[in-house]
């Protein structure tokens, strides 16, 4: 075993110098794998075989063995680094980890059994795309687990409006209407499969009542042109590579209002120089749309390129700025860092979608028709695009027509 521990500290190892790790955290990373590996030879236990429960015990014991030695308690964030190290061997030798949450229960390979072939569904038959996937299907397994653990595998024969009442108010505490009428869509699509399969014996989806929702009635979050100007001044401060990189990245959104994911998508090939033109997947539609590089964009991308890209394989323009460095995956908590240091802060949210509602807003002031800014946000019908034109309340109200008598009111 102590030969295979080696073996694996050497690949853990090989593997992080390939990710361009720094040699430091390397080295501690092989040190807390070492320790890890350690305690689970003294209890006979096969890494291979390793439970998140197991870990857990093993930081118990570890934070007891640094009492001993050091006289007092660890502080309350010292196991951040040992458990990362120990979640890359882990991930190395396991395939994945953490693992899925298991179903557990007498009636758990039932509901593994309707999980699978629900999942089998929606990729085969329905061509559903992989986030909508993920998130059907943990309703699903949320719902089975609750409806089972109340009666067992029997009670799907008799599912009724009952429960499926009783599960939306489980659901509704905390949740806003919207996230609220997004249950009961994947609910509905849940229970219409289970009719469909004969697991239950009634099409329960007409009973599944989400809230009211009226026609835009959230109001987007935005930025005024100050604000965006005092982002990106702030940024461009910032001479770091990851500076570089978020100037870019805020450039990009300012401009094009872009989504999160159409900007984590471009790759190196998407930028034409020589044409000055720039193309972009979009996440929502699969469609190809062909913007013209702007000049201050150009500039941005090229100063990231040259001096702040971590030279890696990847074809994606925009890396982590620390090890291992690959695509960038989300913006939210860069987006957040760079408003907070502008102090900006808009009225809602503050992720990356305050940028793309700003740019609607500036092309609807600007009196660009509804069907181009459709067509630059990436919109497929206009409808998508309505939800943006009561952003622009003041200038609607100040081209309105003065009603004749109204200056007697004031």
């Amino acid at each position: 075993m102590l030969k295979l521990h080696d073996e694996l500290i050497a690949e853990l190892s090989n593997l992080l110098t390939a990710q361009n790790y720094n040699p430091v955290v390397v080295a501690n990373n092989r040190l807390y794998a070492r320790a890890f590996l350690d305690y689970l030879a003294e209890c006979d236990l096969q890494v291979e075989a390793v439970t998140p429960v197991q870990v857990d015990q093993y930081f118990i014991y570890a934070s007891q063995d640094f009492e001993v030695q050091y006289g007092r308690p660890p502080s309350p964030r010292w196991h951040m680094l040992p458990r990362s190290a120990i979640a890359k061997l882990l991930r190395l030798v396991q395939g994945k980890w953490p693992p899925d949450a298991e179903m557990i229960g007498p009636d758990a390979e039932h509901r593994h059994e309707i999980c699978d072939e629900y999942e089998a569904w929606l990729r085969d038959e329905r061509g559903l795309a992989s986030a909508s996937i993920a998130a059907l299907m943990w309703e699903a397994r949320n719902f089975l687990r609750w409806q089972f653990d109340r009666g067992g595998a029997p009670s799907l024969r008799t599912l009724g409006v009952v429960e499926v009442d009783l599960y939306m108010d489980m659901r509704a505490p905390g949740l806003r209407r919207k996230s609220l009428a997004d249950v009961a869509e994947r609910l509905r699509s849940v229970v219409r499969y289970l009719h469909r399969t004969g697991r239950i014996p009634t099409d329960l989806t007409p009973h599944i009542i989400g809230p009211m929702l009226y026609a835009y009635e959230d109001v987007p979050s935005t930025l005024e042109r100050s604000q965006i100007a005092a982002v990106l001044a702030t940024t461009k401060e910032d001479r770091s590579p990851r500076g570089l990189r978020d100037y870019a990245i805020l450039q990009l959104l300012a401009t094009y209002g872009l989504r999160e994911g159409e900007i984590c998508r471009l790759r190196l090939e998407d930028v034409d120089w020589r044409a000055e033109s720039l193309r972009i997947r979009h996440t929502k539609t699969n469609a190809y749309s062909y913007m013209p590089l702007m000049v201050t964009v150009g500039e941005a991308l090229l100063a990231y390129l040259r001096l702040g890209r971590p030279r890696v394989g990847a074809r994606e323009i925009f890396i982590r700025s620390v090890a291992p460095y690959t695509a960038m995956e989300n913006l939210y908590g860069m987006i957040r860092g760079r408003l907070a240091a502008a102090g900006v802060v808009p009225a809602g949210k503050r992720g990356p979608h305050v940028f793309r509602h700003a740019r609607a807003v500036e092309m609807l002031r600007a009196s660009v028709p509804q069907k181009i800014i459709g067509d630059v946000l990436g919109h497929r019908s206009t409808e998508s695009t309505n939800a943006y034109l009561k952003l622009a309340t003041d200038d609607l109200r100040a081209v309105a027509l003065d009603v004749p008598g109204t200056e007697l009111l004031s």
